[in-house]
């Protein structure tokens, strides 16, 4: 049996198909010194953007994840419908109190439910399952056997999956505006702490807090795909990813470690709300985003160290 047959049998979820066209893609001709040096390689055409996007896509988890994203704001406004008014504990102004006075307000409070659990999970998908899916199916060699260098492949799936998370945290505030303006119109942002703001600076304001959310999401995404080039199992890059926030989470909530909490990565998390001020407040999100950029370029760079060394025969 040839390789590009074996690559066939053994990547049942469409990776051998696409090891072979990259393989095919790699053989094109090419004239000297074009990224390296050889009449019959280019290494800017092995495995294009546009293949791992396609490949990425068809995946059944893709799908899933965009369905759930995209069917969670109308499951909320039924929710609203069905429950009726609510007001926070002790009469205290929340988001949920004005979730139903516009679409704005209604997409604020979506994105503020969906910030810790929801998108965590959706970026930690995306971003932990691209390199440990590859290796568990046995393709990965062949992908490299193609042969594309280590450090474009990894590049190319970090982008496709960077992508595809900035699309599921901009698909979730996008569809909660179409699901709150079919339910309750469209109306200036009312704030929790009392008042309101224009539509036109709402819609500014609303643009820096998604923003800060994909800046946030950026230690997620960072620390899933560390985790991706380590282990074979998806699901354990996936949900190492997921715990290890859970557990960022709890510790946030022990005050006795004071100060030190802010050097937690969802200690942060959050800090978009103080875009509902009155007055815009900076310094969390300023502090939020050097925090999050931080740790996800220390992880990124581990990642690309810990791939170059790895051993994808065995």
């Amino acid at each position: 049996m040839s390789t590009r047959e074996e690559v066939t049998t053994l990547d049942a979820d469409g990776a051998g198909g696409a090891a072979r066209r990259d393989g095919a893609a790699a053989a094109g001709s090419g004239g000297p010194g074009d990224g390296g040096g050889s009449a019959a390689y280019r290494v800017r055409r092995t495995l294009p953007l546009r293949v791992e996007v396609v490949r990425q896509f068809r995946r059944r988890r893709t799908l899933v994840a965009f369905g759930i994203l995209l069917a969670l704001p109308w499951v909320l406004v039924a929710a609203f419908q069905i429950g009726g008014d609510q007001t926070g504990p002790d009469g205290m102004p929340s988001l949920v109190d004005v979730a139903t006075s516009g679409a704005m307000n209604f997409a604020l409070f979506t994105l503020f439910v969906s910030t810790g659990f929801l998108l965590v999970v959706a970026v930690a998908l995306f971003c932990g399952d691209t390199v440990a899916s590859e290796a568990g199916w046995s393709s990965l060699r062949y992908l490299l056997a193609a042969p594309v260098p280590r450090a474009r492949l990894l590049r190319q799936k970090l982008v496709v999956a960077l992508g595809y998370s900035t699309a599921a945290v901009l698909t979730l505030p996008l569809m909660s505006l179409v699901a709150g303006t079919v339910a309750f119109g469209w109306s200036p942002v009312e704030l929790p702490t009392g008042g309101t703001v224009p539509t036109g600076t709402a819609l500014g304001r609303m643009a820096i807090i998604v923003g800060y959310a994909l800046v946030g999401q950026l230690v997620v995404a960072a620390l899933a795909f560390l985790l991706s080039v380590t282990t074979d199992s998806p699901l354990g890059a996936v949900g190492g990813a997921v715990g290890l926030v859970i557990v960022s989470n709890i510790l946030d909530a022990v005050t006795a470690l004071g100060g030190w909490r802010e050097f937690l990565p969802s200690h942060w998390m959050w800090a978009w709300m103080d875009a509902l001020q009155p007055q815009i407040q900076w310094t969390g999100m300023a502090k939020g985003a050097a925090i999050s950029l931080a740790y996800s370029a220390i992880l990124f760079a581990l990642a690309f160290r810990r791939f170059r060394a790895r051993d994808v025969v065995s």
